[in-house]
């Protein structure tokens, strides 16, 4: 990790983080945790296992928030405080509704992404305008339906946020050994497309083992180069 000017001007700087770090961060705590927890690592995490994960490293995680005042596609707050942990806020439809299974774990996971990566800021970077009494909602990043794990966000503070949603629920090394089996079983030689044959079976194969939408795991795939677009 770097740090670089914030083009944006919420912070005098901010923490560029290589795809690889991001990764092997996720992966480390997913896996630790999994391991203290459990004994063992085993996927897909189950929602309960993300909701402790979460818990474990924020002031507060509230599953049944009212963010309709936010705008209806908000469904995850993460709120910074600068004298501790964060507070995590999650649209209470995800967990009321049983078809938001999916959204619900990325949510989680993307806030998540946010505390871990982006609390550091709220505690010792320099932060124009962050706590001054005109502008009390800008320490709280709103984290909208459709980027939630997207390749196309262009906010940097949402991209690592989804990145790593991604790498929470599918992590790097685990979705190399699913790749090599079905590669092996499958003899591919070539990577493959998102809309070959191959590469739908390999989403829905992916969307299976970690217990994700076919969407979120194909963005995964991608990111990893195990998919060509």
């Amino acid at each position: 990790m770097k740090w670089i000017r914030d083009s944006t001007g919420r912070f005098a700087q901010r923490p560029h983080f290589e795809p690889d770090e991001l990764d092997i961060e996720c992966e480390r705590l997913v896996t630790m945790f999994l391991r203290s927890r459990h004994g063992r690592v085993a996927f897909p995490i189950s929602n309960d296992d993300l909701q402790v994960l979460v818990e474990e490293h924020v002031s507060a995680l509230d599953l049944y928030a009212d963010l309709s005042d936010r705008g209806e596609d908000v469904e995850g707050v993460t709120i910074f405080d600068r004298s501790g942990r964060p507070e995590v806020l999650i649209a209470r439809q995800l967990t009321e509704q049983h078809w938001s299974h999916h959204r619900l774990r990325t949510t989680l996971t993307h806030e998540l992404g946010h505390v871990q990566f982006h609390n550091v800021l709220y505690q010792v970077a320099e932060q124009p305008m962050l706590f001054a009494g005109e502008a009390p909602t800008a320490s709280q990043p709103e984290c909208h339906r459709d980027s939630m794990q997207s390749l196309y966000t262009v906010d940097w503070m949402e991209w690592q946020a989804g990145y790593a949603c991604g790498a929470f629920l599918i992590p790097q090394s685990h979705a190399l050994a699913l790749v090599k089996r079905l590669r092996d079983t499958n003899r591919w030689t070539l990577t493959p497309t998102a809309i070959s044959s191959a590469g739908k079976a390999l989403i829905a194969e992916t969307a299976a083992a970690f217990d994700t939408s076919e969407d979120a795991a194909r963005v995964r795939l991608i990111q990893l180069h195990h998919l060509a677009q």
